[in-house]
């Protein structure tokens, strides 16, 4: 059974048309590298790039108390945020010697922080960033806080609904996303068959979204991820065929 508190996220990609989204399920006491790695298998990341979370750490304190709290008091909380970076914004992110961002606010390391100390009450967001060149945001909001003593822990990680495959690597952030679903939809032109000569295949479906799949590998990809952000090693010819996703072929 599930012994701890289980955590329900919604998590949308940012400045994307459709929307491309996940709904899943989480203990609440993993890490937040491993939340990271849950994400980052959800929306099609390969572990080709630094990733971190960043969490409005003074937005969620007044989203929650806000309706509980006079306008004056909720002034003075303001007041105690404003111009202290270092309260009012978290970063959790896994140590790294290339530092690509100027983060004014308090640094966590995400291998050593738990989900449930980073974010506490239904509701409160944060974001999810990878590769700081493309710049992808995901913004993940805690939907919901409950316990399943029926729930297998075994069954967790786990997603219930979505749309949209996920990201492309490298293919330049959300705008160059959509560049590259117009000219697979095309499918004709210069710039088409750029794409499939980069890709490798001359035809891709970014609207789909396999949600036996995705839990199957939700089982898997993350223990891979870590391994390669956490202790440096290099996927297994297994590993590959699974990230690849031969067992499908």
């Amino acid at each position: 059974m599930a012994s701890q508190p289980i955590y329900q996220f919604y998590a949308e990609l940012v400045d994307y048309e459709p929307k491309i989204w996940r709904r899943f399920q989480v203990m609440n006491n993993l890490t937040m590298a491993k939340l990271g790695y849950i994400v980052m298998t959800m929306f099609e990341m390969q572990d080709s790039h630094l990733f971190c979370f960043d969490v409005p750490v003074a937005d969620n304190f007044r989203k929650c108390v806000g309706e509980h709290i006079s306008n004056d008091i909720n002034g003075k909380v303001v007041d105690i945020f404003k111009g202290r970076s270092e309260l009012a914004k978290l970063r959790v992110e896994l140590p790294s010697e290339d530092d690509f961002s100027e983060f004014e606010g308090r640094t966590l390391d995400a291998a050593e922080t738990k989900v449930k100390n980073v974010l506490t009450k239904e509701m409160e967001t944060m974001m999810f960033l990878y590769d700081f060149g493309d710049g992808w945001e995901i913004q993940v909001v805690l939907e919901e806080i409950f316990e399943d003593k029926e729930l297998s822990g075994k069954e967790l990680p786990r997603v219930l609904a979505g749309e949209g495959y996920g990201i492309i690597e490298d293919c330049g952030g959300p705008g160059g996303l959509e560049q590259l679903a117009k000219a697979f939809k095309k499918k004709k032109g210069p710039q088409y068959e750029e794409y499939c000569e980069w890709l490798g295949v001359d035809d891709l479906e970014l609207f789909s979204f396999g949600l036996d799949d995705m839990n199957y590998r939700l089982k898997k990809v993350p223990r891979i991820y870590a391994d390669a952000y956490e202790y440096r090693l290099e996927p297994t010819k297994q590993s590959m065929a699974l990230l690849l996703r031969e067992y499908k072929k």
